[in-house]
């Protein structure tokens, strides 16, 4: 195997084993935790006091309601390291998202055993490089990142599991319309007379359409249907293809014409 692939193979395992490895390592340092009992450490100060307030009960209640345990703790300069675990009696049931401002990316997860069975491991991937990464925790905010991590894993156990972190972001978004518009091109361009007396040509339409509807049904529609249930990104889509086939068709014509017309006497 060549070196560079052995090399970006280490460092990919070395980012799996980072995220979901004890965040604690040996530190133990109990005099940092609350006397009182509640759900959210922040030493990091990452959430205002109304914010604190409110996740904590929000928190309490979702555990009583399901069963599961959501924990958050920020941290900076001290960590309580071990002396989390039996503080908040963590177990398989037991999310603990911790958010450290001082890395690459602010959010990682100690996830229970037990959520696996609801979101494999690919998911807590995603959660992290999407609500964890520089550009949305400086477009959003520490608090916002946090929030929005938090509220996707509570989303994802009351529909009973989620495989992809629930809703598109702008990003993603715009990728899929490319996709959509780059496969209704092809579309247009292979739907394109290639005798005189046609209007579309259906074997050319047909022999390309693995490569249309991948790019349209597969990049284009179904990162958006596993992700949300909104109507109007499909709708978009739908129609920046239908859109992007036309003018493809269109072109063809002109630029690509593929017969000769009649020449008149």
């Amino acid at each position: 195997m060549p070196p560079k692939i052995n090399y970006f193979i280490a460092i990919f395992l070395s980012i799996v084993i980072f995220i979901f490895n004890e965040p604690t390592l040996a530190v133990n340092n109990p005099s940092l935790l609350p006397k009182e009992k509640t759900p959210v450490i922040d030493l990091a100060k990452t959430l205002s006091p109304k914010q604190k307030l409110a996740l904590e009960e929000d928190l309490n209640s979702f555990e009583i309601k399901s069963g599961w345990k959501i924990k958050y703790l920020s941290q900076f300069d001290s960590i309580p390291g071990v002396a989390i675990k039996d503080f908040w009696d963590l177990d398989d049931t037991t999310l603990l998202v911790i958010a450290d401002p001082r890395g690459g990316n602010l959010l990682n997860f100690n996830v229970g055993e037990a959520l696996f069975a609801f979101m494999p491991r690919l998911f807590w991937v995603e959660l992290q490089t999407r609500y964890g990464n520089q550009y949305y925790v400086k477009d959003h905010g520490e608090d916002g990142s946090v929030l929005e991590a938090i509220n996707s894993v509570k989303v994802c156990l009351e529909r009973g599991g989620c495989k992809v972190v629930p809703g598109i972001p702008k990003e993603q978004y715009i990728w899929t319309l490319c996709t959509s518009i780059l496969g209704g091109l092809v579309a247009g361009f292979a739907a394109a007379p290639r005798k005189e007396d046609q209007i579309i040509s259906i074997g050319f339409l047909a022999l390309l359409s693995p490569l249309w509807g991948m790019l349209f049904g597969i990049f284009g529609l179904a990162p958006i249907i596993s992700r949300t249930n909104e109507f109007l990104p499909l709708f978009k889509n739908s129609l920046a293809f239908t859109a992007a086939a036309i003018t493809g068709y269109l072109l063809s014509q002109t630029v690509f014409s593929r017969y000769e017309k009649p020449k008149k006497n």
